[in-house]
Parts: structure tokens; sequence; C-alpha cells
């Protein structure tokens, strides 16, 4: 545990509960590690040599109010992932809106997307149920977890925002960012029914121009499309072990407009690069569910043709073999 003074407790009665972490009352060698300790519960920070031997600053507030939580947090640098074998492990399925004020991200590619510049993120939209890998330059980031119920049953099609940005000319971006700035000020003394409420609202308006801007709301149009999006994903999970699941087969079986289609799956990298990941997801979770079977055997069930590769797939999406994520999850003797 990080030595004592590190958190600060600051509860009140009738009030968001409210906590406080700063490495910076810590040894020098030991404060990226007790960062490490203080945020992996949610995310695996990955520091480099260099920063084991070098000051490291970051400080956090956290706001906690049942299954709805706000914090503000400053960092250096940062290496984050959340890989399939920690999302195996763990319980967090929140969806995490960051509003950066000062500083940005870089999402690595867990899918083909076009390149940008990185740390340009200034508002994202992350699905803790997903794999995900983030550089961070320092920064100071309002992170709101809104429960994954809450946000399902707002859009059903929320786990299909996962990696995205709100583009900066986006008319609620601005917006946005000053009410998450002004609501981290006030929260502190908000009775726990309005700050409550003024983090759903927050939630809300987030989440608006996220479905609005992937165009998944709004209109007859939107809504037809977020239909056709439901109903190509379910037909992909049901066929997930058909040999002969693919882009032309959906469609076939479907009847669905072919552009309208591939343009909802666009931000997925495609859609046989989203069949393909939903193949591995599953592969992943097979893993770890039947330890004694053969990993041969998962990649044959699943449509792949051989074992060097499923390999490789495994590893571009996962960033480890497939025997190495068993091995990683399996109890320790």
């Amino acid at each position: 545990m990080p030595q004592h003074g590190a958190i600060v407790h600051q509860t009140h009665l009738g009030m968001p509960e409210h906590d406080r972490f700063d490495v910076r009352h810590l040894p020098m060698q030991q404060q990226i590690l007790a960062w490490r300790e203080r945020v992996g519960h949610v995310i695996d920070v990955l520091p480099a040599q260099k920063q084991l031997e070098q000051p490291f600053n970051a400080l956090i507030d956290r706001y906690k109010l049942g299954d709805w939580t706000l914090t503000d947090c400053y960092s250096d640098p940062l290496s984050l992932s959340r890989s399939i074998a920690r999302i195996s492990t763990d319980n967090k399925r929140d969806y995490v809106f960051q509003v950066f004020i000062q500083g940005g991200i870089a999402l690595a590619a867990t899918r083909p997307q076009k390149k940008r510049t990185p740390y340009s993120a200034s508002v994202i939209v992350l699905d803790l149920n997903q794999p995900l890998r983030m550089q961070r330059s320092a920064c100071r980031v309002l992170s709101l977890f809104a429960p994954r119920a809450w946000v399902d049953a707002q859009c059903s099609e929320a786990e299909s925002l996962h990696g995205r940005t709100l583009d900066p000319s986006h008319p609620l971006a601005g917006v946005l960012i000053e009410q998450l700035m002004a609501l981290s000020q006030e929260i502190p003394t908000l009775p726990t029914t309005e700050a409550r409420m003024a983090l759903q609202g927050s939630a809300q308006l987030l989440l608006c121009a996220f479905t609005k801007q992937a165009k998944l709301s709004g209109n007859a149009r939107a809504a037809a499309r977020s239909v056709m999006l439901s109903k190509a994903r379910r037909y992909i999970q049901t066929n997930l072990y058909n040999d002969d699941l693919s882009p032309e087969r959906l469609l076939q079986d479907l009847q669905l407009p072919r552009a309208t289609l591939y343009r909802l799956f666009e931000h997925e990298g495609g859609l046989a690069a989203y069949i393909l990941r939903c193949r591995l997801r599953e592969a992943a979770e097979q893993l770890i569910k039947q330890p004694h079977v053969p990993v041969l055997d998962i990649a044959y069930d699943l449509g792949f043709g051989s074992a060097s590769d499923f390999t490789r797939a495994f590893r571009r999406v996962h960033e480890m073999a497939p025997s190495d994520l068993r091995a990683a999850t399996l109890p320790r003797l």
C-alpha cells in the first residue's frame, strides 16, 4: 500500500464521496509504482524504464455517487492498457467519457483507422468491456464513469462508439468541456441528489453528441441505420461458428443495402475486420473458459484454417499469443 498521507479522504454527510491521491508525498522511486497501484483497479499502467528512475507527478480527485464516478486527474506522460486478459478477470464494464483540459491522448490502433496527430483528442468515449491501449501526454483529464446499464438504455449501439473522438468543431464540444470543468469545481459542495443529476445530465449530453456524430440518432434515417446495425451485429454474433460467415453472406441473408452497411462499419475498420475481431474476442473467451480444450480446436471451430493464421491474427489484435493469454489467466498454484 502507498505510504500514509498519499490518500486524503474528504467525505461529508450528504455530499459525494471524495478521495484524493497525490504521489508527490512519496519517495521518488515509489511514485509511478504507487500510481500504477492506485489506478490498477481500472487500467494497467505500463511504465517505461526511465520513468522508474525519475520523479513522476500525478494527482487525482475522485467523486463517487453509487455507480457514478467523476475523476479530475493530472499526470505526467503515461502508457496505459486494458487487455482482453485483463477484461476477462475483472468486472469493470462502465463507459468512460474523457475530457482533456490540457494535453491529450493517442489510441493505439486496435482496429484500422485513419492516421491522426498524436494527442489530438479533447473528448473521447471508451468502453471498458473492450480492449484499449493508449499513450497520454502530460495532461489534465476529467473522466466521467457512467454505468453500462444506463448507457445501453440510452443507446443500444453504444459499444460501437468505443474509441471515438468528438470533432472539435462539433457545436457541443466547447459546451461539454466548459460544463465538465464547472462540474468538477462545484461537485465537492453539491448535495448527493443534485450531483447525481448533474453527472447524468453531462453523460446525456456527451452521449447525444457522440451518437449524432456517428449518425445513430436524431431522425427516421438515423433510427433505420441503428436498426440495421443492430441486425447485422446480432447476425454476426449468432453465426460466429459458421464457416461461411462473411460480409457477402451477411448481405445475402439479411438483404441489407451494401453501401449503407459498409459505412456503418467504417469506424470498425470495415465489416470483414469487425467479423474477425468478434471471432478473436470469442476465441479469447473460450481460451479462458475452457482451459483444457486445445487452442487449435478453438481456432478451427471459429473458422480459422490454420494455427499460424489464428496465432498471427490473435497476436495482432490482442498483442499476445493465444497460449500466453491462457497462461496469464490460469489460477496461480
